[in-house]
């Protein structure tokens, strides 16, 4: 069904698969669906559709793009593979897991792309981006479809209601299923390195029993998209692990047990009531949003579970709470 509200939004048939590859061609931005969230896609090879990226965004040039390919095969051509980085791609490929391995000398990558690293960071998505990319025939640069440092966007309106008519074509195929933003491995010398936790958790990874596992410290330099302090912030603060509703405040909840004070939210909207952890990563960013949209000067957070993916759930609420640095916004 054509948005009412904006004829950048398509549902992504094959005519508008077609108009996303003339777009991608001629150097503009396709937001894109993913099992994560919606990307910002360009060219990574387009010096200048790099650059648009980056200018719709608003996000700073440190911070390095995550390149979407359609295959291992195709990201092989790109980046240098060892045994360790091989398994977790045949392990997690196509999925919500990205590799940051060694860049290959020579390639068509534009150096926007990889923010001056010598490391480049490669994901296979499933689904429909993956079906562009192999039409396309080259890598796509794509960090998530929202102004750099807000929140992420699970639907195609989500994408329009940040980024407006700064993207040329918004691909619409309805909800993200996983709602979080890929896991970050960096791969170097056989040892595995967390940069930042998402879709693919530290338990899926330890499966890997031969795989030398490390986490990134908290105070790493940026090596990959979402390692800065504050990110996917909203308008409104953030007060995490609530424990009592103060006057005024909205409130995140998480499943069916309430703080003191809850029914006095001025807004309230529940992660997961059954305190599913997979359920609340899906809904995280589209309620924060809801929440701020709501004019609210402050959003508390009740506790979250620290397992599984509740990792990553509690690593965006604290970048979202982090002090902000308008630098970053």
């Amino acid at each position: 069904m054509k948005h009412e509200n904006s004829d950048r939004i398509l549902p992504a048939t094959s005519e508008a698969m077609a108009r996303a590859l003339t777009i991608l061609g001629n150097g503009g931005l396709v937001a894109v669906p993913t099992e994560t969230v919606y990307g910002l896609a360009a060219d990574a090879t387009n010096g200048e559709a790099v650059a648009g990226i980056f200018s719709a965004k608003g996000r700073p040039q440190f911070n390095p793009l995550i390149c979407h390919v359609s295959s291992l095969e195709m990201a092989q051509e790109y980046a240098v593979f060892d045994a360790a980085s091989l398994a977790l791609a045949k392990a997690f490929w196509p999925g919500p897991l990205t590799l940051v391995l060694p860049l290959k000398k020579d390639t068509k990558i534009h150096p926007l792309v990889t923010a001056g690293l010598d490391t480049i960071g490669l994901r296979f998505p499933k689904g429909l981006t993956a079906e562009l990319i192999a039409q396309y025939g080259k890598p796509l640069a794509a960090p998530s479809a929202n102004s750099s440092g807000k929140i992420s966007p699970t639907t195609a309106l989500a994408v329009y209601q940040s980024l407006g008519n700064k993207v040329d074509l918004i691909l619409d195929d309805g909800p993200c299923a996983v709602g979080l933003e890929s896991t970050i491995v960096k791969v170097s010398a056989g040892t595995a390195t967390i940069l930042r936790p998402g879709g693919i958790t530290l338990s899926d990874l330890r499966k890997m029993s031969h795989l030398n596992l490390l986490e990134a410290e908290a105070n790493a330099s940026i090596q990959a998209p979402g390692m800065m302090a504050s990110h996917y912030a909203p308008n409104a603060l953030m007060r995490l692990n609530a424990e009592k509703l103060l006057e005024g405040e909205a409130l995140l909840a998480f499943g069916p047990h309430r703080i003191n004070g809850a029914d006095k939210a001025a807004t309230l909207l529940n992660l997961s009531p059954s305190g599913d952890l997979i359920e609340a990563a899906a809904n995280l960013f589209s309620m924060m949003s809801e929440l701020d949209n709501s004019g609210v000067a402050k959003i508390a957070v009740e506790p979250i579970t620290m397992s599984g993916i509740g990792v990553a759930i509690n690593d965006r609420l604290k970048r979202a709470a982090a002090p902000r640095d308008s630098d970053h916004e």
